[in-house]
């Protein structure tokens, strides 16, 4: 029989008859490795261990140790095991597709009754009877006609239209789990019983259209978290019972900062506490792009097709933009126009405008532009995904040489801002060259060796992130982590050498010749909307005393007190601080708590005492203990506390 030859993350190398399985390889190395592994990454892929290796390749095997691997497979294992559970209890249920996800997985049922809370509980209760059954997994590869069979026979309509999916060079994968079966691609542990019964839990229910297209069926989905043990489930699910209490569509109510309603679906209505909030970010993100040599310019939010055929969004991006059809007067069609997706193709237009030379460059555009793109109903959150939104967006045309400069400047002021709006911590993925690009290598080489480099002279650690790049260029991501352990996507880096030339940007060299410039994307926060609701979050409403929407409210105690109370209010006002005034007929510690509830930052109670020793009685939120602090003292600390970072 033929030979293959393996190769050990150590680099050694053993031959194997041709198809040998992993779970063969690992049995050959020894016999506690065969009762540890779970899977093995075979040529860079995440391999089942009953698969057939074919060829010479590399090979790693898995244990449960190896985090993100098992993870992979207890996800989604459980997404079989508990759409087998919803079968075993309700066998008119047709079953969809159930995927991994972030912390856990979901699966999708075509079911006439809703799932209840008590249903979760059962099928819970069902699925750790099959873990602990310790039933085997298999696997087979079937031919599409017996599969085809297979499932008419069953009445899966839904996993009929899967397999006509499946390209005609693929293998068509069924797995087992114990005598249920599902068509899947794998891979999967070798029995249920390697699935922890005690680290996984159900959580909710939400609708779901077929393949998320709403012309189709409306499915229900069911989703749940897993981990590897039952410690990492508790402190998960603490974290989602604090995630609740922080969730900013429930605090926007409570500060009373934003709204949105059906008649204008994913479009923020910015109440004054709200937009208070925003305009202060704004004007703090516009110092800091004046400190950093930023020209800011605005450019329209309705433009001609035109513009976006010659950039590639109408042929790439329309799908997601909003049209807009003008009837122009004496023209013989109507004239199409789209609401601004994105900044990029006008700043090329600004800069286009006027011949540039290299001693022009680097120039940097910005502008905080309002964008609007489709978001499909189901796919909208709050402020964390909308439709209308404005970026902090700018665009730097340079040389090639000045990339890498660049590049540093922007992670110094990204930095920089973060640790002024209080994350003090972030990650770097730099994504390389993907498979379908333009371009050649050699500028390939250029734009990520530049990147690189910047990243490395500012002594920061970063993973590279393969293939997972720009058609037109390599970027970094940035993703800041919150104060209760959550990642998320905001600020971004990226070099195009592309859309200058679709565009026609030019500047003139120093050799006297026209060049191209390269041109640089790049944003800190991102969405103002998403940025601001993830603001709300990590600080649960408690946002710093410079950007609190309401800073201070001055209280009476008594009525007698109120002509001090609307001056106190008009000096601290006088002094920059956003302050008004309460001297409604309500006992003090009413208005503490609601003033509280709403968030601001200090209140002052004044009584008669107060106003007889022309002093405030201060309370921090958070704080129980009050004190007593003169009035001439307490406007410059709280004008000091107030200034802008």
């Amino acid at each position: 029989m033929s030979q293959i030859s393996l190769t050990f993350p150590d680099g050694n190398k053993r031959d194997f008859t041709t198809g040998v399985t992993p779970a063969e390889v690992a049995a050959a190395i020894s016999t506690s490795l065969a009762k540890k592994a779970i899977s093995a990454t075979v040529n860079g892929a995440h391999w089942d261990l009953q698969w057939p290796i074919p060829a010479d390749a590399t090979i790693a095997i898995h244990t449960m140790q190896d985090e993100a691997q098992a993870l992979e497979l207890i996800r989604h294992d459980l997404a079989h095991i508990m759409a087998r559970a919803v079968q075993e209890i309700w066998p008119d249920v047709k079953v969809t597709i159930g995927p991994v996800r972030d912390y856990g997985w979901f699966y999708d049922f075509d079911r006439a009754e809703p799932f209840t809370p008590e249903d979760l509980g059962q099928i819970e209760a069902r699925m750790k009877q099959i873990i602990n059954a310790r039933e085997p997994v298999k696997t087979e590869v079937w031919d599409r006609a017996r599969a085809v069979e297979y499932y008419r026979g069953k009445g899966e309509p839904f996993k009929l239209e899967l397999l006509d999916r499946i390209p005609e060079d693929q293998d068509i994968r069924m797995y087992w789990h114990g005598d249920w079966q599902d068509l899947c691609r794998g891979p999967h542990l070798q029995h249920t019983g390697q699935v922890p019964a005690d680290a996984f839990k159900l959580t909710h229910v939400a609708g779901a259209y077929w393949l998320g297209d709403a012309t189709r069926p409306m499915l229900q989905r069911i989703y749940g978290v897993a981990f590897r043990n039952r410690d990492d489930l508790k402190a998960h699910l603490t974290m989602l019972e604090e995630a609740a209490k922080r969730d900013h569509r429930k605090l926007g109510r409570e500060m009373d900062l934003f709204h949105l309603q059906e008649e204008a679906p994913g479009m923020v209505f910015w109440h004054p506490n709200g937009w208070t909030v925003y305009r202060t970010l704004e004007d703090y993100m516009r110092k800091r792009l004046r400190q950093a040599d930023y020209k800011e310019i605005k450019t329209p939010q309705v433009v001609d097709r035109v513009l976006w055929e010659k950039s590639g969004h109408w042929e790439a991006y329309r799908e997601n933009m909003f049209i807009v059809e003008v009837d122009e007067e004496g023209a013989k069609e109507k004239r199409i126009n789209a609401l601004k997706p994105m900044n990029c193709p006008c700043h090329v237009q600004v800069y286009n405008q006027g011949l540039k030379s290299y001693r022009d460059l680097p120039l940097r555009l910005a502008e905080f532009g309002s964008c609007h793109r489709y978001e499909s109903s189901g796919s909208m959150h709050g402020l964390m995904r909308v439709r209308g939104f404005t970026q902090d967006d700018a665009h730097i045309f340079c040389t090639e040489d000045q990339i890498e400069a660049e590049c540093a400047g922007f992670i110094g002021l990204l930095s920089s801002v973060y640790r002024d709006l209080g994350f003090e911590k972030f990650d770097i993925k730099l994504s390389t060259r993907p498979d379908v690009r333009v371009g050649s290598d050699e500028i390939w080489d250029k734009a990520e060796n530049a990147l690189q480099k910047a990243i490395e002279s500012l002594g920061l650690p970063y993973e590279i992130n393969p293939g997972d790049g720009a058609f037109y260029g390599p970027k970094l991501d940035f993703k800041l982590t919150d104060a209760i352990g959550r990642e998320w996507q905001c600020g971004t880096f990226q070099a195009d050498f592309n859309l200058p030339v679709r565009l026609d940007a030019e500047y003139v060299g120093e050799d006297g010749a026209k060049h191209r410039p390269v041109m640089l994307h790049r944003a800190v926060l991102g969405s103002f909307e998403r940025f601001i609701g993830i603001l709300i979050e990590n600080y649960a409403g408690k946002l710093p005393f410079w950007l609190a929407p309401r800073q201070v409210v001055v209280a009476s105690i008594v009525s007698d007190a109120d002509a001090y109370v609307h001056e106190v209010v008009a000096t601290l006002k006088a002094a920059g601080i956003r302050a008004e005034a309460d001297t409604r007929n309500e006992k003090i510690n009413y208005k503490v708590r609601e003033h509280s509830v709403g968030k601001v930052p200090v209140i002052l109670a004044i009584g008669m005492k107060e106003v007889e020793d022309r002093s405030v009685s201060v309370r921090r939120l958070g704080e129980t203990r009050t004190e007593t602090v003169a009035l001439d003292q307490i406007i410059p600390q709280l004008a000091k506390e107030g200034q802008m970072p």
